[in-house]
């Protein structure tokens, strides 16, 4: 059974019986009350390579981000061990400089050809002349045909490419939604760990509703191209509602969206996002970007908002995990995976409706777990 075949069983009822952790813990034996920690042993190889990390060794860097990209099931228990380690020392990194984290994250988004890159590259540049280390985590689209991708943005950023105060790192987004992959988390998690002050998240071409990388980020910032759409588009919710600063490549664009923002309720309480115009190629306004930049992550941690935005994103994370350790769980079960071809079968055929087939399986996983 495909993974494509059991999302097709999603259903409300499914996410409702996911977030009622309390009933699933309780079948698992689990208790609620004290929850115990498991804590996961690295394999002599994988504590060679999170030394490395720690050292700034781009190799390692490379690797442990290979490591944890991987969908084999052991080296999916190697990179669980290796993630564990990380999000110690770098909380433990943070707690003696006395800040409430190592890094500055920045995602960055926007359609197709909004010239996401080609800002990557010129503000890259500029920040590691500065003294800054960079880290851009670039997602490329996967074909919904093949699966491959084309893993091509290093070709659009030359000179921060081979800088070497800066790391690029394009990865596949298979099939994953909001704009990112399953694995960008992770990979945040080890660019910091590797020295990496400055981590930018650079999107696949997005639309009105992805915007899964806000849930990832500090600070998420929306690129506008030319024909991006007037004060009425800028009014819709979804991406422009979660973005902190809107990027436009037109005048006319940040008037109206400047007008747009002022029904917008800010999803922070302590910052009202801005418009500011800029052109990448003939660095007017970068400058003025960087430093809005600057005073939203400045004020985030001055109020203490910083802190709150992670820990929620941490236990958004939790139920993002949770939910595709349960597909995992019964992809890999042979009894429920039958269960869920024969019910393919009867959707197929229109005997069952697509709901009552997602809790006939959720059922029957249930079930498995009892036994």
């Amino acid at each position: 059974m495909s993974r494509r075949g059991i999302i097709m069983f999603t259903s409300c009822n499914y996410r409702m019986q996911l977030r009622n952790f309390r009933s699933f813990a309780m079948l698992m034996q689990f208790s609620t009350n004290s929850p115990s920690v498991e804590k996961l042993t690295m394999s002599e190889a994988t504590a060679e390579l999170f030394s490395g990390l720690k050292k700034g060794e781009r190799a390692s860097l490379a690797r442990a981000i290979t490591l944890v990209e991987s969908t084999n099931m052991k080296k999916s228990v190697e990179a669980r061990a290796l993630v564990q380690e990380v999000t110690q020392y770098c909380r433990h990194e943070a707690q003696l400089r006395g800040e409430p984290a190592i890094s500055f994250r920045i995602g960055l988004s926007g359609p197709p050809g909004a010239g996401k890159s080609t800002f990557i590259e010129t503000i890259g540049k500029k920040l590691t002349s500065e003294g800054n280390k960079v880290a851009v985590l670039a997602v490329d689209p996967s074909s919904g045909t093949t699966g491959g991708s084309l893993l091509g943005d290093k070709t659009r950023m030359p000179e921060l490419t081979v800088d070497p105060r800066a790391y690029i790192r394009p990865s596949p987004a298979r099939g994953h939604l909001g704009g990112v992959t399953r694995t960008t988390n992770e990979a945040i998690l080890l660019c910091e760990a590797a020295g990496f002050n400055i981590i930018i998240v650079e999107t696949v071409g997005v639309g009105q509703s992805e915007y899964m990388v806000s849930n990832m980020v500090d600070m998420l910032c929306l690129l506008l191209p030319p024909a991006g759409g007037d004060e009425l588009q800028g009014i819709k919710r979804g991406i422009v509602e979660q973005s902190d600063l809107l990027v436009p490549a037109a005048r006319r664009m940040a008037m109206e969206y400047t007008s747009a923002l002022k029904f917008m309720r800010p999803r922070s309480p302590v910052w009202r996002p801005k418009v500011k115009m800029v052109s990448a190629r003939t660095l007017v306004g970068v400058q003025e970007v960087w430093d809005t930049m600057q005073k939203y992550n400045k004020i985030l941690i001055e109020s203490g908002e910083l802190r709150r935005l992670r820990s929620n994103q941490h236990k958004l994370w939790m139920w993002s995990y949770v939910e595709e350790r349960l597909l995992t769980l019964v992809h890999s079960s042979r009894s429920v995976a039958l269960k869920a071809r024969a019910l393919e079968a009867a959707v197929l055929a229109g005997q069952l409706p697509p709901g009552t087939a997602a809790d006939s399986l959720i059922d029957a996983f249930l079930h498995k777990l009892k036994s």
